[in-house]
């Protein structure tokens, strides 16, 4: 009696079937299964740990020894939450061009032991971009593969303290009946780059290709496979490059790093505030400076708004760096308890830098911003406004103020809003 097993996976979803079908019920698509042949020992090692782990109590793991991995780069340290964590694995998304790969190749030079795996650059292509950064290591060893197979075999071979993958969408698993970068290929090599890192405990980080929407490309499993997802934000044709966490198991997901993108590669901005005010125009309607709170530090940004009349019969609302239908609330709000009639105006907001705020505490600024804009009234360039707006038009307190205004007087910021409504705003500032 054979031992071989017959699966059917959809081509697009990754669904499995013991038997063949039209019309795959994962992803509704038509004519997506292909047959799959292993034998039923080789399937199963493909998806468990071959070594045999044990129960063991709490109170008997030592962790003494398990000590992060500095990087060299406080900005991608501080994201993370320190450092590399030995046996962790995560993802680094961004829009092409970003400085992706840019990023690890720098922090690959500071590391002592590591193995850099590319599947869409050949070895004479890294090797110019190193040169080009000028960057100086002996210890860098570089590996052009997409077979997991192999790539496995070289980890296990090499013993690295670091292993980068670029991309995660390249690699492959023969077996499987789909081209790499499918959701089953993607799913199934991340599993096992997983099992790899925990049982090596050699850290592995993973680049990531993005949607069109900015998500990381594959099964939504991907993230939740992986210990920490980042993502390289920021304009392509600007210098400003955010480094962002929005899931990490070692550490606080609020901080962010913050880069500059220069002929060799990205360097750290030690004082960002001072970088997003530095082309400031003090002098014109429709601009002021918010501080708001990312993660452990104080950043002070500009916010700028744009009123212009509309030429349609309904105006329109556009944001960059802002959420929309908390722009939307807040127009609201200041039609009905300030008397500022925006019916037939087209509201613009900019958030200055690239940075992107979701804290309400920088309420207070959008509307400044707005109402500055609309009555061509320049708001005091000492000012430093955050708040938090309610439905009410009451201003309450936000979190973290001393710290807010610790930041503001340090770049010279000396006056705050000390008013209880909007309407008492923007009567002093405003009229």
């Amino acid at each position: 009696m054979t031992n071989e097993q017959i699966i059917f996976v959809c081509s697009d979803c990754g669904q499995e079937y013991l038997k063949w079908q039209g019309r795959c019920d994962g992803c509704g698509n038509w004519n997506t299964l292909r047959e799959m042949r292993s034998s039923k020992e080789s399937a199963r090692s493909d998806f468990l740990v071959t070594s045999q782990a044990e129960v063991t109590e709490l109170s008997k793991i030592n962790i003494k020894n398990f000590v992060r991995i500095p990087t060299g780069m406080n900005e991608f340290d501080r994201v993370l939450g320190g450092g590399i964590v030995p046996g962790s694995i995560f993802i680094l998304g961004g829009d092409p061009g970003i400085g992706k790969s840019t990023l690890l190749l720098q922090i690959s030079a500071v590391l002592k032991n590591v193995l850099y795996v590319s599947g869409e650059e050949s070895l004479e292509q890294i090797k110019l971009r190193f040169e080009r950064l000028n960057l100086k290591t002996k210890n860098l060893k570089l590996y052009t593969e997409t077979n997991i197979e192999m790539i496995s075999k070289k980890v296990q071979a090499e013993k690295p303290d670091l292993v980068i993958i670029d991309s995660i969408q390249t690699v492959y698993l023969e077996n499987l009946p789909t081209v790499a970068g499918s959701i089953a290929q993607v799913k199934v090599c991340a599993m096992k780059l997983q099992q790899l890192a925990k049982s090596t405990s050699t850290a592995v980080i993973l680049v990531g290709h993005v949607t069109k929407d900015g998500a990381v490309a594959g099964p939504r499993t991907l993230e939740h496979l992986v210990d920490a997802v980042l993502y390289l934000e920021g304009e392509r044709f600007h210098q400003h490059r955010i480094l962002r966490g929005v899931k990490n198991r070692f550490g606080t997901t609020d901080e962010i790093g913050i880069f500059e993108m220069t002929e060799k590669g990205l360097v750290e901005v030690k004082n960002p505030s001072k970088l997003f005010l530095a082309e400031r125009l003090s002098n014109t309607p429709g601009t002021v400076v918010t501080a708001t709170i990312e993660g452990s530090r104080s950043l002070l940004v500009e916010v700028q708004a744009l009123t212009t009349t509309t030429v349609f019969g309904y105006p329109q609302r556009r944001t960059s760096g802002f959420d929309l239908n908390r722009l939307q609330l807040l127009i609201a709000v200041m039609q009905k308890k300030a008397g500022i009639n925006l019916a037939n105006q087209d509201v613009f907001i900019n958030i200055v830098g690239g940075v992107k705020i979701i804290e309400p505490a920088v309420d207070l600024a959008v509307v400044l911003a707005i109402a500055s804009a609309a009555r061509g009234k320049v708001v005091d360039p000492k000012l430093c406004a955050f708040g938090e707006l309610g439905l009410s038009g009451e201003i309450r307190r936000v979190l973290r103020e001393d710290k807010r205004k610790a930041e503001a007087e340090r770049l010279g910021f000396n006056k705050f809003i000390k008013e209880k409504t909007i309407l008492e705003v923007i009567r002093r500032y405003c009229v």
